[in-house]
């Protein structure tokens, strides 16, 4: 017994009998209900085998050789007639009956030339048991003129051949332009993905640069190395939006043009000026017949161009033209995937104006902050010079009238009580020269004469004589310091190689600190720095200096100040650090320490511009100072400098 999934065709054995010894006979037929006909007929004799189209039944048969085919005459794809031929073939020993519902004249006799035994019309009729009984037990249909109805058969058969090829050649033929079609469209996708792909790139490269000129020209370059194009070039609207004027070009023939400061009208006579006006892409397939086109002598093989607009936000910024030395280079599906790397390219223009923009606004921003700056420091340096010297006219004031009294006093000394004539002689002139310079020594004792004692002993005082001129001479120093500060950075340097272990020993030693204060140490094979050493001197004595003032203001019991030089990361550069182990910077005023005239030393000196100088020549030497410190332990600045080459 045969069962299969397939519905296709399906065994149904006699119950009653064993289906071992039951004759099997396959009906071919595409209906369901001719098939169940059959199947109730034939059952209770035969094991019936079912196929529902001749491709199945070809199959079943080859598979299990039955006893009697039967075969519908009207089956899908090919006819039963064929399918009786087929299986001739296939089981010559095996009869063959057609059923058809075919009555017109000469179909029985087509049936029995293609191969059948029998044929059965339908509808069939109740002596059907008994035909298929005759059929299987050797029945054979007599068909006269043999020969007639085999050349008509044969005949029919090589016209439905020739149909079949017609309609293969056909099926090949629109397979072939299909296939054709098909390879066109994947060839454009490939060169879309393509173009898209390599305008993502090109836009990727092209927005991560921000100098508009650098930008422009690499730009160009990409374009054209990407994309294998012949020739770039960029246009950028010129300020009055008269002229489309180039910004870059690739190799040779761009640098020729831009030497002589190519540009175009925005007008609608040429295809970057259209581009500009209509913000739309422009193509010329074959420059030769494009009359609108502005034709250049510099790139004389030009044969396709594309005009694509830069504009942001409806904004135009100009035009990037693309040109190749082939004829149809570009297609109209080509401008979607330019425009993109355009639409980006303007972007990255634009970013590269604001830029631009940007730095213009800053340095103007800068020089206004810098003039403020200026003015700043200059009241601030007049008021800093004015309370250092305010002191002084008072001071010289009071030396001068203390002088006069003194020179009064010196006049009622006799002479012949000096022992020396030297002496006698000093004391001739300072009266010979008070009586020139117009001091009237008679009046001066007079008021002298009418003062009281204690008075007059707090007037020829020779301490408070030195306590004034302590006070013009330390407000004389401090303007100078002031001074120094503010100039020492800007005074011409002379540059020299100078071993910053050997500078450094020398300044410590003549600063004049406890021995066992100052700790140094050296990288081996330290590299020489160039600079100018008094500015360097200038630098490290302000560095030490603030480190021991530090110091000693907080009363460290053991103060300590390390300096160590050595190799910084980039070899081009040598880094020397001066630390102290006291109470640290707090963090709140170390940016200010930088400024000038900021001072934490209050009233006990220090012009607040040591920093402010010391900052200012390091960054002049083309190197860098910076701050490190925690409370409680101690400030720690690094002064990193170039090393001589």
């Amino acid at each position: 017994m045969r069962n299969t999934q397939d519905s296709s065709f399906i065994i149904y054995p006699s119950m009653p009998s064993d289906p071992r010894k039951l004759p099997q006979v396959l009906y071919i037929a595409d209906s369901d209900e001719s098939r169940a006909l059959v199947r109730r007929l034939l059952a209770d004799q035969y094991v019936v085998l079912e196929a529902a189209n001749p491709l199945d039944g070809l199959q079943l048969a080859e598979e299990t050789h039955p006893s009697l085919i039967l075969l519908d005459h009207n089956l899908p794809h090919i006819t039963g007639n064929e399918a009786a031929t087929r299986l001739k073939k296939m089981l010559p020993r095996t009869p063959i009956v057609i059923i058809s519902a075919d009555t017109s004249p000469g179909a029985k006799e087509r049936a029995l030339a293609a191969g059948a035994v029998g044929f059965i019309p339908k509808p069939i009729g109740g002596d059907f048991v008994q035909l298929v009984e005759e059929y299987l037990h050797g029945k054979v249909d007599e068909l006269e003129n043999a020969e007639e109805y085999l050349r008509e058969y044969q005949q029919e058969l090589a016209e439905k051949i020739e149909d079949k090829i017609r309609l293969l050649t056909n099926t090949v033929e629109r397979n072939k332009y299909l296939l054709q079609q098909n390879q066109k469209m994947f060839a454009m996708l490939e060169r879309r993905h393509k173009l898209l792909e390599t305008a993502a790139r090109v836009g990727q490269m092209v927005t991560s640069i921000l100098d508009l000129n650098d930008l422009l020209r690499h730009t160009v370059n990409i374009i054209c190395s990407e994309f294998d194009f012949y020739y770039s070039g960029i246009f950028l609207i010129s300020d009055d939006h008269q002229w489309a004027v180039l910004r870059a070009g690739y190799a040779a023939a761009g640098r020729r043009m831009l030497d002589t400061h190519y540009r175009l009208p925005v007008d609608d006579k040429s295809m970057i000026g259209r581009a500009i006006l209509t913000q739309q892409a422009q193509i010329a397939l074959d420059v030769a017949g494009e009359e609108s086109r502005f034709k250049n002598p510099f790139l004389p093989d030009t044969r396709s161009e594309m005009a694509l607009p830069l504009t942001v936000n409806s904004v135009s910024l100009g035009a990037v033209t693309v040109q190749s030395d082939k004829l149809n280079a570009f297609s109209e599906e080509d401008v979607t995937s330019l425009q993109a790397m355009a639409d980006q390219i303007a972007i990255a223009i634009n970013n590269a104006k604001l830029m631009k923009e940007l730095e213009l606004a800053n340095a103007e921003l800068l020089r206004t902050k810098t003039y403020e700056a200026i003015a700043t420091a200059t009241g601030e340096a007049i008021h800093w010079v004015g309370n250092k010297a305010a002191p002084i006219p008072g001071s010289v004031s009071r030396v001068r009238e203390d002088v006069r009294y003194l020179i009064a006093l010196l006049s009622r000394l006799d002479e012949s009580a000096l022992d020396n004539v030297s002496l006698r002689a000093a004391a001739r002139t300072v009266r010979e020269e008070a009586q020139a310079l117009g001091i009237d020594l008679k009046q001066i004792l007079a008021e002298m004469s009418a003062m009281k004692p204690n008075r007059l002993q707090a007037l020829v005082s020779v301490e408070s004589l030195m306590e004034d001129l302590d006070i013009v001479e330390n407000s004389a120093n401090t303007i100078l310091e002031i001074k120094e500060g503010l100039i020492g950075p800007a005074r011409q340097r002379n540059d020299e190689n100078i071993s910053l272990k050997e500078m450094i020993a020398g300044t410590v030693g003549s600063m004049g600190l406890p021995d066992d204060v100052v700790e140094m140490g050296w990288a081996e094979d330290l590299p020489v720095v160039r600079a100018d050493a008094r500015q360097l001197e200038q630098v490290f004595n302000n560095l030490i200096k603030n480190a021991w003032e530090a110091l000693s203001h907080a009363q460290v019991s053991t103060p300590k100040i390390y300096i160590v030089g050595a190799r910084d990361e980039d070899p081009n550069f040598v880094q020397v650090m001066v630390k102290d182990n006291g109470p640290g910077i707090p963090k709140e005023i170390q940016e200010k320490v930088w400024v000038s005239f900021f001072t934490t030393k209050g009233g006990k000196g220090g012009t607040g511009l040591g920093l402010s100088a010391v900052m200012q020549i390091v960054n002049q030497h083309g190197g860098r100072i910076w701050l490190e410190s925690q409370p409680g332990k101690g400030a720690a600045f690094y002064v990193r400098l170039p090393a001589a080459k």
